[in-house]
């Protein structure tokens, strides 16, 4: 680990900061999805590093419940139940977080003995079952148990509009009914999550780019992800989440990120209208989404199909400019970061061998622009003292709850320093230290700069530089 992390505060301010802050600029967690490389690759630990100095600030992982528990479990609700093996899991949440990123965890695939010994894309014979194994996952990550890091970010089901992951998508007669199956199936997983930890954060839908809404002889069932979330909304217009999640692939993927699709199916093009819509669907306003699956596979690493290597870095800076430039995008995660042989895809940033793409300097560059632990927070001009969350993943494997916490803030204008303070504090469950601006009177209208250092007896010291807005 680096003697000094870069700056960085997270900006998932509804559950990081108190309500007097509000987001106020651009910011978006971006990172990968890469199991193979990340979870169970020997190397694995160097592969995250990489992933590190790419400037990711997430790491997304498919928990699938019909491999953690492949018996039924005889508490299904405690995540320590022996039945359950999640030490493959525990080792990612740990080696990712002491990178000082954050982690998605994607609950998805039944397990036979749950639903009639159907495939894991069935749902269970009892959502129950669903709810207790969320809550067990939720529970053993929401940092009240010694050495199991706090997890903040859940959604529920992998591309639910696509019979490959939810079956059925429709009935005998041609009838849908995967949405409405889908808006049970969420709620029993989002009680279950919200039950183990309530500050977790819940994406609801895991969406695909596109998909047919009718049955086709010979073919799979697919629904287009905007008529899915209009029959889920219909199903249930009052489901609780934070986001909705979209994989807005282009399709063919060899097409560029401007692609423009045929409504309701839901590219990066045409993610606007998809959020305008779900406002309707869902009676909410200003909902906010997260990308948590996207990117281009290359054709001289494998893919006949692909896009040259030039193409996927010009594509890939595009992809991440029109994210950027949605203020309800909060999330963008590419799959994957490093092509593997256990993997049908080639759209890695680097190659089989560990060289990097032209792409992966695109990332790298575009990830410090946007990055989510960099807020940009506004106040009330004029109040006093203005409260912080300071976010430390790098100390969530490490130090226990409740551990003595320093903190050294200087809060700048225009370079000149006009605040200094060393309060103490500790380390909260979700591995945040909190504390305020002791003495600190924010002018209205007035924008500052505040450098943070957290300090703790036994690791490295930790750096954030936030920006502050007071209004």
């Amino acid at each position: 680990m680096r003697r000094f992390v870069r700056f960085l505060l997270l900006t998932s301010v509804a559950s990081l900061l108190i309500p007097a802050f509000a987001a106020a600029a651009p910011r978006m967690y971006v990172g990968f999805q890469d199991d193979p490389n990340f979870r169970y690759e020997e190397n694995r630990q160097a592969v995250l590093d990489q992933a590190q100095d790419a400037n990711a600030t997430i790491v997304r992982t498919l928990v699938v419940w019909a491999s953690i528990a492949r018996t039924r479990p005889t508490d299904p609700a405690d995540p320590f139940d022996p039945a359950y093996g999640f030490d493959d899991l525990d080792e990612l949440v740990r080696n990712t977080q002491q990178r000082g990123m954050e982690v998605l965890i994607t609950i998805w695939g039944t397990p036979r003995w749950a639903n009639g010994g159907r495939t894991p894309n069935y749902l269970p014979t009892d959502l129950g079952d669903l709810t207790a194994f969320a809550r067990a996952v939720a529970n053993r990550y929401s940092g009240q148990h010694s050495g199991y890091p706090f997890v903040r970010f859940y959604s529920v089901w992998n591309e639910s509009n696509l019979r490959l992951f939810l079956a059925p998508q429709f009935d005998g007669k041609g009838r849908s009914i995967g949405p409405r199956n889908y808006a049970r199936l969420y709620a029993a997983a989002y009680a279950g999550i919200k039950s183990g930890n309530g500050r977790a954060q819940v994406a609801i839908g895991e969406t695909s780019s596109h998909g047919r809404d009718r049955k086709v002889p010979g073919v799979s069932d697919t629904h287009s992800p905007g008529r899915f979330a209009q029959l889920v909304a219909a199903a249930n217009p009052r489901l609780k989440f934070d986001a909705w999640a979209h994989h807005p692939y282009p399709t063919p993927q060899n097409l560029k990120p401007t692609q423009k699709v045929r409504w309701p199916n839901v590219t990066l093009s045409s993610m606007p209208r998809f959020e305008q819509a779900l406002d309707g669907w869902f009676r909410r306003k200003n909902i906010k989404m997260w990308i948590t699956e996207y990117g281009h596979e290359v054709k001289q690493d494998g893919e006949p199909k692909g896009v040259t290597r030039t193409q996927q870095a010009s594509y890939a800076a595009q992809a991440f400019a029109l994210a950027k430039a949605d203020t309800r995008v909060g999330m963008f995660i590419w799959f994957v970061f490093r092509d593997h042989p256990t993997s049908v895809w080639q759209s890695g940033l680097l190659t089989r061998a560990g060289s990097a793409k032209p792409s992966l300097a695109k990332w790298r560059a575009a990830a410090v622009s946007v990055d989510a632990r960099n807020a940009i927070l506004t106040v009330r001009g004029g109040s006093s003292s203005p409260a912080i969350t300071l976010p430390l993943r790098e100390y969530a494997t490490s130090t226990s709850v409740g551990a003595d916490i320093g903190i050294t803030y200087r809060v700048y204008l225009r370079g000149t320093l006009v605040a200094i303070g060393q309060p103490a504090t500790v380390l909260d469950s979700d591995a945040a230290a909190r504390f305020t601006l002791a003495g600190f009177r924010p002018a209205r209208n007035t924008t500052y700069t505040v450098k943070i250092e957290a300090n703790t007896a036994n690791l490295d010291p930790v750096g954030r530089i936030l920006t502050l807005i007071s209004i």
